[in-house]
């Protein structure tokens, strides 16, 4: 059975976090000039693959803009999802 708790933000380390299993699964950000500027996402290995990564990155971009804040998406993985979400895409600055 696998246990997952929800993505919660972690402002002090700049950071989405969900707890799976006893492993933490995260997107990382910082915030510049009034923007999410997300820089990495990070999966344990055994769990990847497995949708973990993209509801971080919802979660990440719901966050944004509940914030009204645009995004600026270098980590690769953030990118590429905005880019299959057509609603998130629009927020991407950049």
């Amino acid at each position: 059975m696998t246990t997952v708790g929800s993505v919660i933000d972690n402002p002090s380390a700049h950071r989405f976090e969900m707890a799976v299993d006893g492993e933490i699964a995260a997107a990382y950000y910082k915030i510049e000039h009034g923007r999410y500027v997300f820089t990495h996402t990070e999966v344990p290995f055994a769990l990847s693959g497995q949708g973990y990564g993209s509801k971080l990155a919802q979660a990440a971009f719901e966050a944004a803009r509940k914030a009204g804040m645009r995004v600026i998406a270098t980590c690769p993985f953030m990118s590429r999802f905005a880019l299959r979400h057509p609603e998130y895409a629009a927020m991407l600055d950049g």
